[in-house]
C-alpha cells in the first residue's frame, strides 16, 4: 500500500503541473475572471480578473490518479475509494455552479446561503447513506486523544454528521481568502489521512489521500503569491468534500476538529464575528473575517499568512497523530 500511495502522490503531482499548464490558458480565454468583494481588504482589488474555478487543476489530477492507484483487492475498499471521490466531485460541482453565477452576474455573490446549505446537506447525506450501506460503516464516534466510544443511534449519528460535513465545507471555504492558503492548510491534512489510512490497512483511502497531497502541491506552483489562478469554490468545496469523504470512510470524524483546526477557526472566526456585531450593534472582535484577513488588517504579508497557518495546520497534524 505503501509504494502505491507515494506512487499515486507523484502522478497527481505531475498531472497537477501539467492539467495548470493547459488549464490556465483557456480559464484566461474564457475571461472566468475572479470578482472581489467590496467589503474585503482594498488592496485585494489588484487581484480582480485573476482565473477562478483553478480547483479543475487538483481535482482532475486527483482522479487521474486515483484511477490508476486507487484499486484495491477488496470490493469494499474499491466502494469506499469511489464513493469518496463521487461525494468531493459533487462537492466541487456546487461550488462550480456557485463559481458560474458569479461569473455570469459580475459580482461576487452566485447562490444564496439556503441554496448552498441545502446542496450541501443533501449530497452530505447521500455520502453518509452510501457508506452505511456499502462501506459498512458504523454509528461509534471515537473521543480523540482518549480511549472512549461513544455509541449513538443510526438516526442522531446521520443528522449529527450530515450537519457536521456541511460546516466543515463551508470551514474549508472560507479558509480560501488569501494566494495558497486554502491548499497549504490542506496539504498536511491530506498527508495525514494517508498516514492514517495505512495504519488502518485501508488502501483506498490512502491512495485518494496521497492522490490529494501530491495535487495540492502540484497546485501551488500556480496558486502561491502571487497566484496565477484561484480555486474558487469549485476548488474549496471539492477539498471540504474529500477531507470529510477521508475522515468518515476511516471511521474517525471527530481527528477532523484538530486536524482540520485551522479551517474551523476560520469559520468560528466569521460566526463570532457576526454574532457579535448583531449583538453589540456594530462592535466587532477583528478587524475583518475570517482571521486571515484580520492579521493582514494588522499588517502581516499573504506570504507570512501562508506560512504560519500552514505551519500551524502541520502541528496539529502532529499533535493528532501522537496525541
Amino acid at each position: 500500500m505503501m509504494t502505491e500511495t507515494l506512487l499515486s502522490a507523484l502522478a497527481a503531482l505531475l498531472a497537477a503541473l501539467a492539467f495548470g499548464a493547459l488549464l490556465l490558458p483557456l480559464l484566461r480565454k474564457l475571461k472566468v475572471g475572479q470578482r472581489i468583494l467590496e467589503v474585503g481588504p482594498n488592496w485585494h482589488k489588484t487581484k480582480e480578473g485573476t482565473p477562478t474555478m483553478g480547483g479543475f487543476v487538483f481535482m482532475l489530477a486527483v482522479t487521474a490518479a486515483a484511477a490508476v492507484f486507487g484499486w484495491s483487492e477488496s470490493a469494499e475498499g474499491r466502494y469506499t475509494h469511489l464513493f469518496i471521490l463521487l461525494f468531493a466531485w459533487i462537492c466541487g460541482g456546487i461550488g462550480f455552479v456557485d463559481d458560474l453565477a458569479k461569473v455570469k452576474k459580475n459580482k461576487n455573490q452566485g447562490l444564496s446561503a439556503p441554496q448552498k446549505l441545502l446542496l450541501q446537506l443533501s449530497a452530505a447525506a447521500a455520502f453518509l447513506a452510501l457508506l452505511r450501506v456499502y462501506g459498512g460503516m458504523g454509528s461509534e464516534l471515537a473521543i480523540p486523544f482518549t480511549s472512549v466510544v461513544v455509541e449513538l443511534p443510526w438516526p442522531v449519528y446521520l443528522t449529527l454528521a450530515i450537519l457536521f460535513v456541511a460546516g466543515m465545507m463551508n470551514a474549508v471555504n472560507f479558509t480560501d481568502g488569501i494566494d495558497g492558503l486554502c491548499s497549504g492548510v490542506t496539504l498536511p491534512a491530506a498527508v495525514f489521512f494517508a498516514l492514517l489510512a495505512l495504519t488502518l490497512e485501508s488502501a483506498g483511502v490512502s491512495v485518494f489521500a496521497g492522490a490529494l497531497a501530491g495535487s495540492l502541491l502540484g497546485f501551488l506552483w500556480f496558486n502561491f503569491h502571487p497566484a496565477k489562478v484561484f480555486m474558487g469554490d469549485t476548488g474549496s468545496l471539492f477539498l471540504g468534500g474529500a477531507l470529510c469523504g477521508m475522515a468518515f470512510a476511516l471511521d474517525r470524524p471527530l481527528l477532523l476538529v484538530p486536524v482540520a483546526l485551522v479551517h474551523l477557526v476560520e469559520i468560528l472566526s466569521v460566526v463570532l464575528q457576526v454574532s457579535y456585531f448583531k449583538l453589540t450593534k456594530g462592535k466587532r472582535i477583528f478587524k475583518m473575517s475570517p482571521i486571515h484577513h484580520h492579521f493582514e488588517m494588522c499588517g502581516w504579508g499573504e506570504k507570512k499568512i501562508f506560512a504560519v497557518f500552514t505551519a500551524t495546520s502541520a502541528v496539529f497534524c502532529a499533535v493528532a497523530w501522537f496525541g
